[in-house]
């Protein structure tokens, strides 16, 4: 096949997942080429190494508004401009993409907007791979951000009060404009993939669309157990933002006073006022907290090898890669039990799951840390069952299927 592949990730694992795509179907022998805006990561595993990549220019260089509506809505807010800036990116990539004579359209989620319009420009079979909607829409983190604003009593109608108003106004239409791009432009695909049941029931309620599952592989070979001595230490693997859910991880290690584990947190994106926070919070709770930003795979290996186990408790994760990468290193991970790791982490075979509580996270970290038997057999049969069920190689003949599927469709 000849795929045009379109994004615009940042680093995480998300690029993660795209470069093993690209990566899994050059070696099946498919011809592949990528376009995306300056915008995507281009240094974290990056794809002009494997394929031909085409960055195309986005301008997100905004006029700055002035008078009132420059206290209304400021520059950065104006996502009717956002969205038409996008839209004119999408198109220059897709008059480049129609003249190339591809079979398919592989496109994938991005900074700023989770679906664009790239789907309704090109003129060929189009698949979308949804690694989760645009959260902040929909989810309360802390607040949903359309609810509306805290009743005054009443001062409604007080000068202050109407600026607040009015500017709450402005904002929440921004919001509904971004949700109806979003939803439009992914009913424009003709087929959504998305990494776990619970991320398609997510899909279907933010969008009303309905998604496939396509689950995403490990690479068993790059992620391998070396067999090393494993030593008293937790290693956490997400960026150092406030939905992976860190504080509770610290909370749970700061509980284990007697055994004294050290904790180690592996993230690529990073909030430098939540990673000051989680610092701050260690150093009261007397936790050894060690953060490591942005390093190589072979380090993040070597950590994975030498760590007991490993503590994920990101909110409502689509599918993380982390605990697989973990098991794929012979470690055990103890999970909360939300979003798609519910489907990745099967209690007493690769792992243990835990409700969002720092007693309960604690009590199975302990389980493990002293238990080198137990540590030692989750290990092992966690290896095998991402061997077994989650091998990049079964991932890509999951994505074939699909595009074998809506090529037929559209012959038909």
């Amino acid at each position: 096949m000849k795929i045009a592949v379109w994004h615009n990730l940042p680093s995480g694992g998300g690029k993660r997942a795209l470069f093993d795509h690209v990566k899994g179907l050059v070696q099946r022998g498919h011809q592949l080429e990528v376009w995306c805006p300056p915008t995507a990561d281009q240094t974290y595993l990056p794809l002009r190494h494997l394929v031909p990549e085409h960055i195309v220019p986005l301008s997100l260089t905004f006029e700055k508004p002035s008078g009132l509506r420059a206290l209304l809505a400021p520059s950065h807010w104006n996502m009717a401009q956002k969205i038409r800036a996008m839209d004119r990116h999408c198109q220059n990539c897709a008059e480049a993409i129609n003249k190339g004579e591809f079979d398919i359209l592989f496109s994938n989620t991005g900074l700023y907007f989770h679906t664009t319009s790239i789907g309704s420009r090109v003129k060929l079979p189009t698949v979308l791979y949804l690694q989760e909607p645009a959260r902040w829409l929909y989810e309360a983190q802390p607040y949903l951000p359309w609810i509306a604003l805290p009743a005054r009593g009443n001062v409604d109608w007080y000068p202050w009060r109407l600026y607040e108003l009015a500017r709450d106004s402005i904002q929440i239409r921004r919001i509904r404009i971004q949700a109806r791009e979003e939803v439009y432009n992914a009913r424009a695909y003709d087929r959504i993939l998305v990494n776990t049941y619970f991320s398609r029931e997510t899909i279907l309620r933010t969008y009303g669309v309905n998604a496939k599952v396509c689950y995403l592989g490990i690479d068993v070979e790059k992620f391998v157990d070396h067999k090393l001595p494993r030593e008293n230490l937790i290693v956490g693997l997400g960026s150092f933002t406030r939905s992976k859910n860190i504080s509770l991880v610290i909370q749970a290690v700061a509980k284990l006073k007697t055994l004294n584990p050290t904790l180690v947190w592996v993230g690529n994106a990073m909030s430098q006022h939540y990673l000051t926070e989680m610092q701050q919070m260690a150093n009261e709770l007397g936790v050894r907290f060690q953060p490591k930003v942005m390093i190589c795979d072979r380090e993040l290996v070597d950590i994975l090898n030498r760590a007991t186990v490993m503590a994920y408790a990101s909110r409502l994760e689509p599918f993380g890669y982390a605990p697989l990468e973990a098991n794929a290193c012979g470690l055990p991970v103890v999970a909360v039990a939300e979003g798609g790791v519910r489907e990745t982490v099967k209690p007493d075979i690769n792992g243990l799951l835990v409700d969002c509580d720092a007693d309960e996270m604690a009590k199975s970290l302990e389980r493990i840390l002293t238990n080198p038997r137990l540590a030692l057999e989750l290990g092992q049969t966690g290896r095998n069952w991402v061997v077994q069920y989650w091998s990049l190689n079964s991932a890509i003949d999951r994505l074939e299927t699909h595009f074998k599927e809506i090529l037929t469709q559209s012959s038909t």
